[in-house]
């Protein structure tokens, strides 16, 4: 029931997953384990004059009814209380509506989108200046409540009855892997038997697409969508945006155990390493991303030699491939275990990406098959790994798997996650 260093161990014993490939953990897993790309063109908003007009994307229902669009903190809300309701049922916790831990909800920041600045501008007599908006916003409780970056928290919290305050963080790309981190260490020392882990995004619209666009950051291969995503592919020119959410409930083990709850796993390290390099590359000498690797094997109580397989944050971006590749190298020497990333499949789900990819990494052990790399039509002479290319693997004997999280601003969290004991 204890890790090396005298912790609780930390089990999964629910799983919940909104992706572009479909609403529900079996349903995205299947098809990711097929190689389906759930890559688009935007369908949600005009694209006439934007460079990027492609994007992982999630209809609400509703929206698939012919409704109007939702905003984006509208997005990332349902979408999170979808993958914690499926998360809950799988544990059998929290029937009641009350859940005996805390929420730690990694979520995009939030702010007014062009629609509502608009609406603002014309009451305003056409004035989109910000001191006019912001008179106009003023007393406007709808607007006020779905762009309160810590409202989403409170909402989903009072929703499953969470006990204590919810943490509502970002940390860039690293955001969903962040919460895990912070819900595990809080079960770590005892400050509770439970918590939900989540990490969300639906920030695929105008400002955000031009915002990456900006950077440079985003792939202009709008002609054929499905291919757009290569990552270590040579070829590889950006990332595709995308969204999703996935929930992990994570419990002690003797919690789980003592409430005869099917453990699907372990989280057993978490490790981070953070530089101030860039705001959107990493220090060339790769330390933070070694650096948060190896801690999290350390963490975990294990050698290189034990990871099985790397679930790989791999952006499809020359500099983001790159880095990770140092880091495999640095880490595991000439013989790295295979790596392969499910950005390849889902696109770049940002603040959703760490934990949507924890979770994969949980069903890769639980069905022993390594998801491929799609679209990896010509290697990279420089990336020597195994990407798993183009078709998923069976294997067998896994039971370590490291998840890597490489956030713009040197924010970097990786996980190590384990078989259940006695699996």
């Amino acid at each position: 029931m204890k890790d090396h260093l005298g912790r609780p161990l930390v089990a999964v014993t629910g799983i919940g997953i909104v992706t572009p490939l479909g609403w529900g953990r079996e349903e995205s897993w299947a098809a990711l384990k097929a190689g389906t790309s759930g890559i688009s063109r935007i369908r949600r908003f005009p694209v006439d004059k934007l460079r990027t007009t492609i994007a992982g994307t999630v209809e609400l229902p509703e929206e698939a009814a012919g409704g109007p669009v939702v905003s984006a903190a509208a997005r990332v809300e349902r979408m999170a209380e979808a993958a914690v309701t499926e998360a809950l049922a799988q544990a059998k916790l929290g029937d009641d509506g009350a859940f005996p831990g805390p929420l730690m909800l990694g979520m995009p920041p939030v702010e007014m989108e062009w629609p509502q600045r608009f609406e603002l501008a014309r009451q305003a007599n056409g004035s989109g200046a910000y001191p006019a908006i912001t008179e106009r916003a003023l007393g406007r409780r709808d607007i006020y409540e779905t762009f309160l970056f810590g409202g989403v928290g409170e909402r989903l919290a009072a929703r499953f009855g969470t006990t204590g305050a919810p943490i509502a963080l970002t940390t860039a790309c690293a955001t969903g892997a962040s919460a895990i981190q912070m819900a595990v260490e809080a079960i770590q020392r005892g400050e509770s038997d439970a918590a939900i882990a989540l990490g969300t995004d639906g920030s695929v619209q105008p400002e955000a697409v031009i915002r990456f666009s900006l950077l440079s950051a985003l792939t202009a291969r709008n002609a054929d969508p499905e291919k757009a995503s290569r990552p270590f592919e040579k070829a590889r020119d950006g990332f595709v945006m995308s969204e999703g959410a996935a929930a992990l409930i994570l419990e002690s083990l003797e919690h789980a155990t003592a409430r005869g709850a099917e453990v699907l796993g372990i989280i057993a390290g978490c490790g981070e390493r953070a530089d101030s390099f860039h705001r959107t590359r990493s220090n060339p000498d790769g330390s933070a991303i070694i650096g948060a690797m190896r801690n999290a094997i350390a963490d975990a109580g294990l050698s290189p030699e034990d990871i099985g397989y790397v679930n790989a944050h791999g952006t499809s971006t020359p500099e983001n491939d790159k880095m990770e590749t140092l880091g495999m190298r640095a880490v595991f020497g000439e013989a790295p275990p295979p790596i392969s990333s499910n950005k390849s499949m889902i696109g770049h789900t940002l603040s959703a990406a760490g934990a949507l990819e924890a979770a994969f990494s949980l069903l890769t052990i639980r069905d022993q098959v390594l998801p491929p790399t799609i679209n990896h039509d010509e290697p990279d002479p420089t990336i020597a790994l195994d990407v798993v290319p183009n078709v998923a693997r069976p294997v067998e004997g896994l039971r370590h798997v490291l998840s890597n999280s490489f956030g713009f601003g040197g924010q970097n969290v990786c996980l190590v996650v384990s078989a259940a004991p006695g699996a």
